[in-house]
């Protein structure tokens, strides 16, 4: 029974002034209770509230008992014209899937958590409310809880005593931006420009905070000023909490003024340059959706991607040129912004902003939250500040908050803020880029002159830098050109090698001429600005034949000085190639090659310093390139350069050596064989590597579970677990996740991930038939297990008869979500 655009807009025509009166307690392990007063005015007639499987109910309106429930719907009818208060006074479940009231126990202290973790469709687990969009209302909250937990919520805490914890009201917000995070939390709290600020951690997490607790705070300041300077609407909320939550199913989520992150952003042991960028991209990210989603929020879902483009463009950007992380747009060039293009590749592609009756329900809207929402919006947004002027941009960018301030927009409103901001034609560009799926093709082509020329197969207007550089690929100098329909000669570079998007201003494949193509394969790894290498890799990866793919990875590879690029290309290679386009007998010379690119005497690197001298230094360097200490996050703590490129190789051989002795070493000494401390990540790769091979054992993978003693543990134990190479093991995996009901999507993901073991083809891929019976029933639970279930598809190669299985049940009634992740699977082994 998922929300209809039909029913929403009925909705929404009806009722206003909209307010909730939420009291949750969460002082029982056995579900809490969710007392909720809405408050509201309608036009008459019928409507409903949204509350999900209440294990007992009791319903007022007006002061008289009602008793119309369905398990998701609470009837409200024959209402009059006038104000109306509904009490909703319910005993609810708590979940493990992140979908609800989130509990969680800490296996290292047991200490206990519970978190609501909203979104799209998911409030009405935690209370009765008109769940959509346009309904935003103040939430005032009170939360009766363990009296020495620390409670956090959207509004600033204005009572704390005996147990009881009360907050600020809200101003107007959409419901599924609520949020509730209460535990035993340790702390660090702070005021910035009148604003109170803070992080907060799982206490069995206190000296990884407090590790990181200048940088985190530097970084939430640095990006608050920024935005201050550039947004007219001042920050919109009287708070600002960020709290690393377990077992979150986002990376984070924006709720006004107390952004939940994902604990991987928090790493026990080293924290390396990729972390931190990944880190200070995120609290940028959210922070920017104070204004663009919070503030000023979509109507319907169809323009979510208004929230998630801008954001992502915003979170990358802003962590690069304010927060001096150099070589966060690398990382989007690299390991992010290649999934857009695949993306765009398949059927289920679609514009990046669709139009409204494309998402019908709010369970379609569900399957826009993907690549074409973030990656391509974010590139294509690059390419509109390009193209539009930055000035230009941010004139309409708060034009547009401020006529919308805390109500609800289209982009339609967006594009009628741009377009009086700027002399452009901004509808039309909006038609082009935004409104039509796929993308242009860049190509390079050369004259009988061997002059370079630079043409566009398609239709939209490219702003973007073309490189030049000698056939030993020296750089020679750029050019920022405009292409459109008329091919772009430059004769000034007859003979020489040519890159159009050098920088990756754009949003298009690139297809380099045949001289081109054969320098850069030769030498990709000599060019000396690292963003020119992240297209270039992006680009000759592109649908490359198997046998060049591989060819490129292992000559190149070991050369490769930026960590980031080799973590790019290995995961590129290893989910992609070796998973979905190779046969079953390539793989096994294919993961030997990989392995053979990754030793480092292949990478030249010189044995690890001894780990007892401490990390190695790091330095960020300012828009310019040039290293400026003083903006460095905390630099003191990042493994030096090449220790972090040896970090990134180890973890690929760890995941594709069949040298069981070589990782019983690693273990035995806590290190690698080159003398690189083994942190939490690499030790269990490489303890679900050795199960897979079959040289470790069950009693082993316990010791070392016992060893670790963290959630963390619990989850690598049960993926190595899974993935030894014994028919009982399968059983056992398959059987905790298609039987337990318990099971929370972070081990059903970590459960799959050893099931489907690519080297071990013969012994699990039997099972096709039954994922593909079961996984719609998991599917059923809720979105979060409809994509852990979808991307739990058979991680190896498939024969035609295997993928004529899958094709079959797609001709079922399958959840939304579920259904456009097996789509996608097959689109990609294309």
């Amino acid at each position: 029974m998922s929300l209809t655009l039909t029913e929403a807009r009925a909705r929404a025509a009806m009722i206003s002034e909209v307010s909730y009166d939420l009291d949750l307690d969460v002082t029982s392990t056995e579900g809490f209770r969710s007392r909720v007063t809405v408050r509201f005015r309608t036009t008459g007639g019928d409507t409903f509230l949204e509350l999900h499987q209440a294990a007992s109910l009791d319903v007022t309106l007006d002061g008289a008992s009602i008793h119309a429930y369905d398990g998701r719907r609470i009837v409200l009818d024959g209402l009059a014209p006038g104000a109306h208060e509904v009490v909703v006074d319910a005993r609810l479940a708590y979940v493990t899937d992140g979908e609800g009231l989130h509990t969680f126990v800490d296996p290292v202290d047991e200490e206990r958590y519970v978190g609501g973790y909203l979104g799209l469709d998911i409030t009405q687990r935690l209370f009765a409310c008109f769940d959509q969009l346009d309904l935003k209302a103040p939430i005032t909250l009170a939360v009766t809880a363990d009296p020495t937990w620390t409670v956090l919520s959207n509004g600033l805490p204005i009572y704390g005593a005996d147990g009881r914890f009360e907050f600020a009201t809200t101003p107007p917000i959409p419901c599924d931006l609520f949020v509730v995070a209460a535990g035993p939390f340790h702390s660090v709290a702070w005021a910035h420009r009148g604003v109170p600020m803070g992080w907060h951690a799982r206490r069995s997490l206190t000296a990884e905070l407090e590790r990181d607790a200048a940088e985190l705070k530097r970084v939430t300041e640095v990006c608050f000023d920024h935005y201050a300077e550039i947004f007219t609407e001042p920050f919109p909320f009287d708070s600002y909490d960020q709290v690393f939550v377990p077992e979150l199913n986002w990376g984070a989520m924006e709720n006004p003024g107390c952004v939940t992150v994902n604990e991987f952003m928090l790493p026990r042991g080293r924290v390396t340059d990729d972390d931190r960028r990944r880190r200070a991209m995120v609290i940028a990210h959210e922070m920017s959706h104070m204004w663009f989603a919070d503030l000023v929020s979509p109507v319907w879902w169809e323009d979510a991607w208004l929230n998630e483009s801008f954001a992502d463009f915003m979170g990358f950007d802003v962590a690069e040129s304010v927060a001096g992380y150099a070589g966060t747009r690398v990382s989007f060039e690299a390991a992010f912004k290649p999934g857009a293009y695949r993306a765009d590749r398949r059927r289920s592609t679609h514009p990046v902003a669709p139009a409204t009756d494309d998402v019908p329900d709010a369970a379609t809207g569900a399957t826009i939250f993907d690549d074409i929402s973030y990656a391509k919006g974010n590139a294509v947004l690059r390419q509109l500040v390009t193209w539009l002027g930055r000035d230009d941009f941010l004139a309409g960018v708060n034009a547009h908050l401020t006529r919308h301030r805390f109500g609800n927009a289209t982009l339609e409103d967006l594009l009628s803020a741009l377009h009086a901001a700027s002399p452009r034609d901004v509808r039309g560009w909006a038609e082009l880029w935004l409104r039509r799926s796929g993308h242009d093709t860049i190509r390079v082509t050369r004259d009988d002159r061997d002059v370079p020329v630079v043409t566009r197969d398609g239709v939209r207007p490219h702003r973007f830098t073309v490189s030049a550089y000698t056939p030993d690929l020296k750089p020679v100098g750029d050019r920022l050109i405009d292409l459109a329909g008329d091919p772009v000669p430059f004769p000034e570079w007859a003979g020489l090698i040519v890159v159009p998007n050098a920088y990756g201003e754009t949003f298009a494949r690139i297809e380099l001429d045949p001289a081109s193509a054969a320098a850069v394969a030769n030498g990709l790894a000599t060019l000396p600005d690292p963003l020119v290498r992240a297209v270039l890799w992006a680009t000759v990866l592109d649908r490359a034949p198997a046998a060049a793919h591989l060819n490129l990875l292992t000559r190149q590879l070991p050369h490769e000085p930026s960590p980031t690029l080799v973590s790019a290309a290995l995961d590129r290679t290893l989910d992609d190639l070796v998973r979905r386009r190779l046969t079953p007998a390539e793989v096994p010379a294919a993961l030997e090659a990989i392995a053979a690119a990754c030793l480092p005497e292949a990478a030249g690197l010189s044995p690890a310093p001894d780990p007892s001298r401490g990390p190695g230094p790091s330095q960020v360097s300012d828009p310019s390139g040039v290293p400026d200490p003083s903006r460095a996050p905390d630099p003191s703590r990042s493994p030096a350069p090449d220790d972090q490129r040896a970090i990134a190789l180890a973890r690929g051989l760890a995941r594709t050596t069949t040298d069981a002795d070589r990782l019983r070493r690693w273990l035995d000494a806590d290190s690698t064989d080159h003398g690189l401390r083994l942190d939490p990540d690499l030790r269990w790769l490489t303890i679900r590597r050795l199960a897979e091979l079959g040289a470790l054992d069950a009693a082993g993978i316990e010791a070392e579970r016992r060893r670790d003693g963290t959630n963390i543990g619990e989850l690598g134990a049960a993926a190595a677990l899974a993935a030894r190479p014994d028919p009982e093991a399968k059983a056992a995996a398959w059987a905790e996740m298609t039987s337990d009901p318990t099971v929370s999507v972070r081990r059903f993901r970590a459960l799959a991930t050893g099931f489907w073991s690519v080297s071990q083809r013969d012994l699990v891929a039997p099972y096709l038939p039954a994922y593909l019976e079961i996984a719609p029933t998991l599917a059923a639970r809720g979105s979060a297990f409809a994509a852990a279930a979808g991307r739990a598809f058979p991680a190896l190669p498939l024969t035609a008869d295997e993928l004529a299985q899958v094709r079959a049940s797609l001709t079922a009634d399958l959840p939304p979500v579920l259904r456009r992740l097996w789509e996608d699977e097959l689109d990609d082994r294309t």
